[in-house]
């Protein structure tokens, strides 16, 4: 079993935060008459990433920060798709570095779940 001593030592708790930054960084841009659609959709899901990834780390058992970390997994398919939506909307042009960051978290918090398991 891994030993944390605290969420921010965790490396995808860091990229998470940096995520949710960029996110609001974008949504910022969004029309006005999305202030509370979608860029408040997509503002809720990024920071329940890191959000979740320390509550589970201050639990006391594995069993429930896997929990937390499968509903981090989850915000993050949903900022993918929302993601998605805003680019065919024509909000903002996804590129090839979002898809890279979505990707990199994913397979960290798989790779953090594995290790608890």
């Amino acid at each position: 079993m891994t030993v944390i001593k605290s969420h921010r030592d965790l490396d995808v708790w860091k990229l998470a935060m940096d995520f949710s930054i960029l996110i609001y960084q974008i949504s910022d841009k969004f029309p006005t008459n999305e202030k509370f659609g979608l860029s408040l959709q997509l503002r809720r899901a990024s920071v329940s990433i890191p959000s979740n990834i320390a509550e589970g780390a201050a639990r006391a058992h594995s069993k429930e920060f896997i929990q937390f970390l499968h509903i981090s997994l989850g915000s993050l398919a949903e900022i993918e798709t929302q993601l998605e939506i805003a680019d065919r909307l024509a909000y903002f042009k996804q590129s090839e570095k979002h898809l890279e960051i979505i990707g990199r978290i994913r397979k960290m918090l798989i790779g953090l779940i594995k290790s608890l398991k």
